[in-house]
């Protein structure tokens, strides 16, 4: 479960990163609104992170945060199946759900 959540945490700090990087070289036209959605993603990663560490020392704290954060993500990948991005949609939707399900089951001790 740490695993997952880690490696969501590397996904969204990368495309916060990505996001970063492709600002500087082009010219935004709401540098606000990027700037905001890269900090939002970066306290998103920082928070999946911290989740992680919570369901690795079995903690209950990283629960609710990580099955938010997963809602969100399938809510996305629906919006994602109806602009017809399948081949992003899917894989997605699969995480999302195998870590809210995992995220909701395992209960530490």
């Amino acid at each position: 479960m740490a695993a997952l959540l880690r490696f969501e945490a590397a996904t969204v700090i990368s495309l916060a990163a990505y996001l970063t990087l492709k600002s500087l070289t082009s010219h935004p036209q709401a540098p606000m609104a990027l700037a905001m959605e890269i900090l939002f993603a970066l306290l998103g990663g920082l928070g999946l992170l911290a989740a992680g560490h919570g369901f690795a020392n079995g903690r209950n704290y990283g629960r609710a945060p990580a099955v938010l954060a997963n809602l969100i993500a399938l809510g996305v990948s629906i919006f994602q199946f109806q602009a017809h991005l399948w081949f992003l949609a899917t894989p997605l939707a699969l995480i999302a759900l195998i870590t809210t399900g995992l995220a909701l089951s395992i209960i530490p001790e």
